[in-house]
């Protein structure tokens, strides 16, 4: 059983289901749905809509460069028929199969970490507009609290990107003078 995969949206494509397409120059494409079918018809790039997985990929919502994908890729050479490299194929697909879950679930933590550190700042914001809407005079001792604490970070931050950016830009002065310097002296010696 040989499962492919759509050639617009890039899901499975199981034996039985979807429709299969064939240009006037003999390629095939094979379509999960009429609506990647159609999607394809009217000239579409999967790159520009979210719910393909090449969107998906593109834009870093789920791995795309991952040693583990090498598995996945069809190899055209026939192998002779091995009862033990059958098993050890198998034992390897689920070890495979195993990392690549564990990626995609770090993959996503990352990705959900980001979003929370979002959702913290528009918090902040709204607190900031808001507070004075907070009746209990402890909860409002408490936003403020959090809102002082989460300013003082993104100062923090700002200061040391600055402290970088003085740190890179003093370097390739340095560097510019050092090729100035050594152009001037080339130049004298001619």
């Amino acid at each position: 059983m040989r499962i492919e995969q759509c050639s617009f949206c890039g899901a499975p494509v199981y034996p039985g289901h979807g429709q299969m397409f064939v240009r006037n120059d003999c390629k095939i494409f094979r379509f999960c749905t009429s609506k990647c079918r159609k999607n394809f018809g009217m000239k579409r790039n999967p790159m520009k809509l979210k719910w393909t997985k090449t969107f998906r990929k593109a834009n870093g919502k789920e791995l795309a460069v991952d040693s583990t994908m090498d598995f996945e890729r069809r190899r055209h050479c026939p192998v002779k028929y091995n009862r033990e490299l059958v098993q050890d194929t198998l034992k390897v697909m689920k070890r495979v199969e195993e990392i690549k879950q564990r990626r995609q679930r770090d993959l996503w933590e990352k990705r959900m970490e980001r979003a929370a550190k979002q959702e913290k700042r528009d918090a902040v914001t709204a607190l900031k507009h808001n507070i004075d809407w907070i009746e209990d005079v402890e909860v409002k001792h408490v936003a403020r609290d959090d809102m002082v604490a989460v300013q003082s970070e993104t100062e923090q931050k700002k200061t040391k990107r600055r402290e970088a950016a003085r740190k890179r830009v003093a370097k390739q002065r340095e560097v510019e003078k050092a090729a100035g310097m050594s152009t001037k002296t080339s130049s004298v010696k001619k």
